[in-house]
C-alpha cells in the first residue's frame, strides 16, 4: 500500500507588521530574491503592502503555477490586489472561460498580416521621433525612449497622435506612470494625492481619453489597434465599449512599458560591448530605415541580444496571483484564498541555470549553446500558460525596429562601470535617467 506525504507548511519570514519584505523587495528585489531562497527555499510566506503572501521562487515553483493544472491560482484576483482598479478589466486580469472569450477575440488583433501592418505604421513613426533627439554626452536615453515609445502607441494603437488635445500625450503618460506606481502604496485608499489617489486619478484620465475617440472608431474604422478591437467579432461575439476601453488601456501600458525598459536595456549594454553594438549595425546594414516584418525576423544578433536584456532584467519582475481553492506546490500546502507572487526574475540569475548569470553574455541563446533550454522556465521574461503575453511579437518587432535605427544614426559609448539605479516601485526604471554618450553617425543619410 502507497502512504500519502501530506503537504508541508510554507515557512514564514517575519517583519515588521503590515510591511513584511516589502522594503526589501523595493530597495533591491534580486538581492532579496536571493535571500528569501536562500533562508526558505522555493516555496515561502511574507507579508507584503500589508498582506500574507506566498512567495514561489525558481523555475520549478514558477513552472508549476504557470501550468497552473488544477485551475488553482486566479490572475484577475492576484494582479487586483496590486493593480485592479486601474487595469480592470485588461486581458491579464481576466480568468478562465472570461479570459479564454477575450484572447480567443484578441487573437484576430495580433496575427502575422496585423502585425506587419502594425509594422510598417511603426517605421515612419521611430524616424519622425528620432528626428526630434538632439544627442550629446550626458542624453538621458530612458525618458526619450519613454516618449518615444507612447508616440508609437498612440499611432500604432490609437491611430495617430493628432487624435491628442495640445499637451493631452503628456497628461496621458503622467497618468500611466501613476497607475502602475500604485501597486505598491501601502495607502490604499482614495485620497488624493497619494500614491493611490494619483493611481485613480490616471484611471479615469485614461477612460475619458479613450472614450472620447471610441464613437469615431466605431463609425469610420482604420487599420489601428482600437480600430480593429472596436471591430473583431467571431460567431457574433464583440467586446462591448467598455470591453474595448478595458483592453486599451492596458495594451497602451503594456506596448509602452515594457518595451521602453527592454530597449533602455539594450542601450546600456550595447553601449558598454561596443562589439555587440558594432555587430547589430553590421547585420542590418543592408536594410533601410523603415525594414519589413520578414526583415526584422531575419536579424537573429539582435534576437540574442533582446532576449539577454530580458534575462537581466525583465520588464515584469514578479507575477501575481490568488488562490481560488486550496492547491500545493512542490508539496508545500498553500491555502484558498492566498495572494502568491511568481518571482520569476530569480530564475534568469540562478547560476544552476545560466553560465555566469551576471555577465551581458546574448551569444548564451545562441543555437550552439541555448542556456535558455536547461529548464522549461529558466526564461520568462513573458509569462507562460494561457496568460503567456499575447503582443510579445509585436514588442519584439518594436524593438528591434527601434535599436535598428538607433544603430543606423548613432553610435554611443556607456562608462563598463555603470549600474544602472533601478526604481521598483513599480515596473523598473534606472532613476538618473539612464545617462549615454550618444553622438551622430557619420555614415547616416
Amino acid at each position: 500500500m502507497t502512504s500519502v506525504v501530506p503537504p508541508t507548511r510554507a515557512p514564514i519570514r517575519r517583519g515588521i507588521p503590515g510591511i513584511g519584505g516589502t522594503l526589501a523587495y523595493v530597495k533591491d528585489p534580486l538581492v532579496f530574491m536571493n535571500d528569501q531562497y536562500a533562508r526558505f527555499g522555493p516555496v515561502s510566506e511574507m507579508g507584503f503592502i500589508g498582506k500574507r503572501w506566498t512567495i514561489l521562487l525558481g523555475p520549478d515553483a514558477c513552472g508549476e503555477a504557470l501550468r497552473n493544472a488544477d485551475k488553482a491560482f486566479a490572475s484577475k484576483a492576484g494582479w487586483g490586489a496590486l493593480v485592479g482598479p486601474f487595469f480592470d478589466g485588461g486581458l491579464m486580469l481576466l480568468d478562465f472561460e472570461e479570459h479564454h472569450r477575450h484572447r480567443r477575440l484578441m487573437q484576430a488583433a495580433f496575427t502575422r498580416d496585423r502585425l506587419a501592418g502594425y509594422t510598417a505604421a511603426l517605421g515612419p513613426a521611430v524616424a519622425a521621433g528620432l528626428d526630434r533627439w538632439q544627442p550629446g554626452p550626458d542624453f538621458a536615453a530612458y525618458p526619450a525612449l519613454k516618449d518615444l515609445t507612447l508616440d508609437l502607441a498612440t499611432q500604432v494603437f490609437m491611430g495617430g497622435a493628432e487624435l491628442s488635445e495640445p499637451g493631452e500625450l503628456d497628461r496621458v503618460n503622467q497618468a500611466f506612470i501613476d497607475c502602475v506606481q500604485a501597486a505598491t502604496a501601502l495607502v490604499r485608499l482614495p485620497i488624493p494625492f497619494t500614491r493611490w489617489g494619483r493611481g485613480l486619478a490616471g484611471r479615469r484620465l485614461l477612460e475619458k481619453f479613450l472614450r472620447r475617440h471610441l464613437a469615431q472608431k466605431r463609425a469610420t474604422p482604420g487599420e489601428d489597434l482600437f480600430s480593429v478591437l472596436c471591430h473583431l467579432s467571431e460567431d457574433g461575439d464583440q467586446f462591448t465599449d467598455d470591453d474595448v476601453v478595458n483592453h486599451m488601456i492596458f495594451l497602451l501600458m503594456a506596448a509602452h512599458d515594457t518595451s521602453t525598459i527592454t530597449t533602455s536595456t539594450a542601450m546600456q549594454y550595447l553601449g558598454q560591448h561596443p562589439e555587440w553594438q558594432d555587430r547589430l549595425r553590421a547585420e542590418a546594414a543592408h536594410l533601410g530605415d523603415q525594414p519589413t516584418l520578414d526583415e526584422l525576423d531575419g536579424l537573429d544578433g539582435f534576437d540574442l541580444v533582446i532576449k539577454e536584456c530580458l534575462r537581466l532584467l525583465p520588464p515584469v519582475p514578479v507575477l501575481a496571483r490568488k488562490t481560488v481553492k486550496e492547491t500545493e506546490i512542490l508539496g508545500t500546502r498553500i491555502p484558498a484564498g492566498r495572494l502568491t507572487a511568481l518571482m520569476v526574475h530569480l530564475q534568469h540569475h540562478q547560476p544552476e541555470l545560466w553560465k555566469d548569470p551576471e555577465t551581458f553574455d546574448p551569444g548564451r541563446f545562441s543555437a550552439e549553446r541555448r542556456e535558455d533550454k536547461v529548464h522549461r522556465h529558466a526564461w520568462e521574461p513573458f509569462g507562460g500558460g494561457v496568460h503567456k503575453c499575447l503582443g510579445m511579437f509585436f514588442a519584439g518587432a518594436e524593438v528591434k525596429l527601434i535599436l535598428h535605427q538607433l544603430l543606423r544614426r548613432y553610435s554611443w559609448t556607456v562608462a563598463p562601470d555603470y549600474v544602472a539605479p533601478l526604481n521598483y516601485y513599480s515596473l523598473p526604471y534606472p532613476q538618473d535617467g539612464q545617462p549615454v554618450d550618444l553622438q551622430p553617425l557619420r555614415t547616416h543619410a
